[in-house]
């Protein structure tokens, strides 16, 4: 058995090397998982360039991922060697106020994989056997890393009760706000707008059941909405979010933004307007929900993977995910 493996490195610097890596082993209650493919995120993008509080350097970069099992360690129940497996990444403590509240993305000691332990931009990947889901094997490998960030956009919206009934605006066509439309569709909604500068993505929105696609917000049919949301993270779109909410209107912001990062806000507004800020990170406890749904929405969340890399061309992956001609980016071993 080889006792090395290719595993791409990112040093927290900006800097992203192909390494031999000791492969892992399945420790007690964890299991070994090759992956089918990995997505990069602009959660990749800050963690590379050592802009992600989280990160724990040097790290194997990748979190949304599936695979095989290759390895059941011992006292691992419910899981065996080949079964086809997804991973939510965030490996929470399960003793904190916030992991007894169900709400595990907020675990005072947090450890995401691929963020402060080793992920799956690997030939092999070692996580916590709780932490995994059975796949229904009519889950094709390439909508299978799409699991992770379509659970992000479950919990975006749980965060949001009722908007379905409402008139939603999302700020950014990237896979988060195209699997915010793809869900808009499925769930029957009043109808989702998109603003998003690249005619490409506009167009992508429209394909897959935007009632409208606009390059700015100036451009949209109304002036006002109930929901925003925002999958972009940069702060002018933020701040252009907050201008389109009419009254008792809720802005969920789920795009990842600098820390250091800021935005106006008037407190006079939200106090006439009764407006509300909400905050939707990562996926909570969504993901076997969202497995679940990939079985029926993959043909359509499928179509935003638009290009795939080798672990060698890591580097090339991150560079092509900065590009709006790009929606989904993955990685293969």
């Amino acid at each position: 058995m080889p006792t090395t493996m290719r595993a791409v490195q990112a040093d927290g610097r900006g800097g992203v090397h192909l390494r031999e890596l000791p492969v892992p082993r399945a420790e007690e209650g964890w299991v070994v998982i090759a992956p089918v493919g990995t997505g990069v995120c602009g959660t990749d993008l800050h963690l590379v360039a050592g802009d992600y509080p989280h990160g724990r350097f040097p790290v194997v970069p990748g979190h949304e991922f599936a695979g095989h099992v290759t390895e059941v360690g011992p006292g691992v129940v419910g899981l065996a060697e080949g079964d086809y497996v997804g991973v939510n990444p965030n490996i929470s403590c399960t003793r904190c106020t916030w992991c007894r509240r169900g709400a595990t993305n907020l675990c005072v000691d947090l450890r995401p994989v691929g963020i402060a332990v080793d992920g799956s931009c690997a030939e092999l990947v070692a996580v916590p056997s709780r932490i995994v889901t059975a796949l229904s094997t009519s889950v094709a490998h390439r909508a299978a890393p799409l699991i992770e960030p379509f659970a992000c956009v479950l919990h975006a919206l749980e965060r949001a009760p009722g908007w379905t009934d409402e008139e939603v605006v999302v700020f950014g066509a990237g896979s988060i706000g195209l699997m915010a439309v793809v869900l808009g569709r499925a769930e029957g909604s009043a109808g989702i707008r998109v603003v998003e500068p690249d005619a490409a993505r506009r167009a992508a929105a429209l394909d897959l059941g935007a009632v409208q696609a606009v390059g700015s917000v100036e451009e949209l049919d109304r002036q006002v909405y109930d929901l925003v949301i925002d999958a972009s993270g940069h702060p002018a779109a933020i701040t252009a979010a907050l201008g389109a909410l009419g009254p008792r209107g809720r802005l969920v912001q789920m795009g990842v933004a600098s820390p250091t990062a800021a935005v106006a806000l008037s407190p006079y507004e939200v106090f006439a307007k009764e407006l509300s800020v909400i905050g939707s990170n990562s996926l909570a406890e969504k993901y076997p929900e969202a497995a679940e749904r990939m079985v029926d929405l993959q043909d359509a969340l499928v179509s935003l993977v638009t290009a795939t890399f080798t672990l060698e061309d890591y580097a090339q992956a991150l560079a092509a995910a900065t590009s709006p001609g790009q929606i989904k980016v993955q990685v293969v071993a």
